[in-house]
């Protein structure tokens, strides 16, 4: 079989599909849920900001470890196996929290999370390609981001919803635990399985195979604007609440809102997105948007009112919301026919999660909040440097 016939193998029905796929990428913004569960987590046991920010880095950490057997897995056992196996692991995790209130058990949960939101991300983004026309691919891609930020945007909302109307915010975990299961359900009844086939390669992918896209300066590229982006998300999305504390005076519960704020932009940023996408150049829209990204950014680091931190805050989610998806699809369309490979090296990328939060709960340790989120802004600068490497063949 050859990659185009397999690549359009659902194109008779693609919209009937790609709900449960779409709904797919709500799950995957389930890991945000690290960023103010790591704040709950400090307060109620009194940690440090480099212990509170091992939550986020176990989650994260797993990209780097499993992003590549995931690639190796999905091309024996075919895409819908797969994405069923990240959230049945999904559900396990979200179901652990709920059993014992203990942090080892917390800890445990969201190594879980991690392993299942790396299997979620290597085998659910290729599988959009697997739907749609090449042209359309960052658009639709920015649509699974729109639904992940919606998500990610509803995280602390629960979790603060949770605290003060149950009086325990891990119930949570409870409201995600059945929608990984409705999810799961979804997927099995309306997705029909893809042969495991090499899907247009000679033989099937391998770690070799995998990391010999490395010889590509391109490909490093793009490997290196994921792991900034995702960065740059996770650090925010862990920072700023100590930063609104910090900087204001509010309490964790109030600060947590920072972060919903920032995620509402994002869910703004790629519903815009989605429909720019589909008719202009994605390049200069990612050009633009990184340039005022960093200007955001360098005015939320030295602004102190409460009012312009969160406009900035809303600027940057804004923004960064399409970032992700636009080097993901510049990197899928550098060499058609090796998806899974290439979706494997961009979701390692995502250990950047784990990176960039460890470093600058280590750095607020030892030079204070302000010092420890500033250092997000080399991420800023890569993200904006790289856009001028981005080919548009194929487009």
């Amino acid at each position: 079989m050859n990659s185009s016939s397999h690549t359009r193998s659902y194109q008779g029905f693609p919209w009937k599909i790609l709900g449960p796929i779409l709904f797919g990428f709500f799950v995957m913004g389930f890991v945000d849920v690290v960023g103010i569960a790591s704040n709950y987590a400090k307060d109620e046991f009194e940690l440090s900001d480099t212990m509170s920010s091992l939550l986020p880095m176990l989650a994260f950490i797993c990209f780097f470890i499993f992003s590549i057997p995931t690639g190796i897995l999905m091309g024996k056992i075919g895409k819908k196996k797969t994405v069923a196996l990240s959230i049945i692991i999904t559900g396990v995790a979200m179901v652990l929290p709920l059993c014992l209130n203990d942090f080892s058990v917390l800890l445990a949960a969201f190594l879980l999370l991690g392993i299942g939101n790396t299997i979620l991300q290597v085998s659910l983004n290729p599988m959009i390609a697997q739907v749609v026309r090449p042209d359309k691919i960052s658009s639709i891609l920015t649509a699974g981001q729109f639904i992940k930020a919606i998500s990610s945007f509803l995280g602390p909302i629960i979790a603060a919803w949770a605290a003060s109307s149950t009086g325990d915010w891990r119930n949570i975990f409870l409201v995600y635990a059945i929608t990984s299961a409705i999810s799961l359900i979804w997927l099995l009844a309306a997705v029909p399985s893809s042969k495991t086939t090499t899907e247009g390669v000679s033989l099937p992918p391998t770690f070799g195979s995998t990391l010999s896209l490395f010889k590509s300066s391109y490909i490093v590229f793009m490997f290196l604007g994921i792991l900034c982006v995702v960065g740059i998300d996770v650090g925010l999305n862990t920072s700023l609440p100590k930063l609104f504390m910090a900087k204001t005076g509010i309490d964790l519960q109030e600060a947590g809102y920072s972060t919903s704020v920032y995620f509402a932009a994002r869910t703004l940023g790629t519903f815009f997105g989605t429909f720019y996408l589909a008719r202009f150049s994605a390049k200069v829209f990612y050009q633009w948007n990184t340039i005022i990204a960093i200007a955001a950014f360098i005015l939320l680091i030295t602004l102190t009112g409460q009012g312009a931190l969160y406009a900035m805050t809303a600027i940057i989610g804004f923004t960064c919301a399409n970032i992700f998806p636009i080097i993901f699809s510049y990197a899928l369309r550098h060499a058609q026919g090796r998806d899974n490979e290439i979706s494997a090296l961009m979701i390692m990328g995502v250990s950047g999660g784990a990176l960039f939060p460890f470093t600058v709960g280590a750095l607020s340790d030892v030079l204070g909040q302000l010092m420890g989120i500033a250092t997000l802004g080399l991420c800023f600068i890569y993200i904006f440097i790289i856009s001028f490497a981005m080919k548009d063949r194929n487009f």
